[in-house]
């Protein structure tokens, strides 16, 4: 329970945030937002907000998990210095505001009609008993490849279609002497790669039963033990430097063509944007290979506090900005992922983006739209950790096999529940 969480006070002066101080004309938010391709896209809420007058106060927590940012947040919280919003995943989100410190946007909400246009699975995590504590910023999914093409085109590869085409792709780079597959030694990202492998092993409904209802008979199955051997595979592909390396230095790899490919997140494409790099010329993007039809999906919302009365107008201006289809557009643009609302034009997104647009309304329609566990959608935060520590020790050899590691996994769900 949160409440027993927002302890350790002292933790708080680490951070010099004196929300009682601020400006009301200041919007004070706390992110994790700190690569090149994050920054700008976070520039264009910045520079719509100030047309409107309001000052922007950032509280960036470096760490491409959040997982900092959130340890940032209980201290800030606990000692009563509430940001204006902070940037949250998922069961984030409903966490705090079952501990009764979130604001209530619903007027805000009905006025311009979030109901209608955002997606039913974002607004199970945006909406707390019956009021929005959070506008929903950009819906990612995190089953795609991010290939470098000068390098595609010299080892003569093409989209792979299965994992086997997948594994024969990465052998060609390594022949050719170039690093196969772009990889953070985090436990957040070798957790959202993989989401991919179990969807491609295992199909959409095993996914759903595994990693969203954590179905303990799909979690101990062959099919479970497949995916482990698969990620195993994958692995030998790696650099030997991999081990603590940020996601955005992986795909920095790719973008200079010292990997062929990242599994990664659509937010790596705001790397290739703020490089000026285009699809189809400078890199390609695919689905993860068996997931085609299918998104793992996240959301970036920003929560917003219960702050006091005289901030409530800066609060509601960061929402109604956030919401509008024009910053809904021109932010995930530069960001890499689609908007968060259905109703905004694809006019101005490049082909991997149309394309995101296009599996995204897909994916929903046909019930293929599934929360990614590594990304705090597919089951609460305590389960979500368990999980990525358990798939972080396979990669790094302290769990040995697949037989062990399945067994690891369903025992450290079990305690997490």
């Amino acid at each position: 329970m949160l409440r027993k969480l927002l302890i350790g006070t002292a933790l708080a002066t680490s951070f010099a945030f004196s929300a009682h101080a601020a400006d009301v004309k200041e919007v004070q938010m706390l992110h994790w937002w700190t690569s090149g391709g994050e920054a700008a896209a976070l520039n264009v809420l910045k520079q719509d907000l100030a047309k409107e007058g309001y000052a922007w106060k950032d509280v960036p927590v470096a760490g491409g998990g959040g997982d900092a940012a959130m340890t940032a947040l209980k201290a800030m919280v606990a000692a009563g210095n509430y940001p204006t919003a902070s940037q949250m995943l998922g069961y984030t989100v409903l966490d705090y505001a079952a501990a009764g410190v979130m604001g209530d946007l619903t007027e805000t909400a009905k006025k311009e009609g979030w109901d209608k246009s955002v997606p039913a699975a974002l607004q199970k995590f945006s909406v707390y008993d019956g009021k929005w504590v959070a506008a929903p910023v950009n819906v990612h999914s995190v089953n795609w490849l991010w290939i470098n093409k000068a390098v595609m085109d010299k080892i003569g590869g093409t989209e792979p279609k299965t994992f086997d085409d997948f594994v024969a792709l990465l052998d060609k780079a390594k022949a050719a002497g170039v690093t196969p597959l772009a990889l953070g030694g985090q436990n957040w990202q070798e957790a959202t790669m993989f989401d991919s492998v179990v969807l491609s092993t295992g199909g959409p409904e095993f996914y759903k039963k595994a990693m969203n209802d954590l179905d303990e008979e799909s979690l101990k199955s062959d099919t479970m033990k497949k995916s482990f051997d698969n990620l195993a595979k994958l692995v030998t592909y790696v650099d030997p430097n991999f081990s603590g390396r940020d996601w955005n230095l992986a795909t920095a790899m790719v973008i200079k063509g010292d990997a062929l490919v990242q599994v990664m997140g659509d937010w790596a494409k705001g790397e290739f944007h703020a490089a000026n790099k285009t699809p189809g010329t400078d890199f390609l993007c695919y689905r993860f290979p068996g997931t085609d039809g299918s998104v793992i999906y996240n959301s970036d919302m920003f929560g917003m506090f219960n702050v006091p009365e005289d901030r409530k107008a800066a609060q509601v201006a960061l929402a109604t900005a956030t919401l509008s289809k024009s910053f809904q557009s021109a932010f995930n643009v530069v960001k890499g992922s689609v908007p968060a609302r259905t109703d905004v034009p694809d006019t101005d997104f490049d082909a991997c983006g149309k394309k995101g647009i296009a599996d995204l309304k897909k994916a929903n329609e046909g019930g293929t739209l599934f929360g990614s566990l590594a990304q705090g959608y597919g089951a609460p935060p305590a389960v979500a950790n368990a999980y990525k520590d358990v798939v972080s020790k396979f990669v790094h050899g302290q769990i040995k096999t697949s037989d062990e590691a399945v067994t690891e996994l369903v025992k450290a769900i079990d305690d997490a529940k």
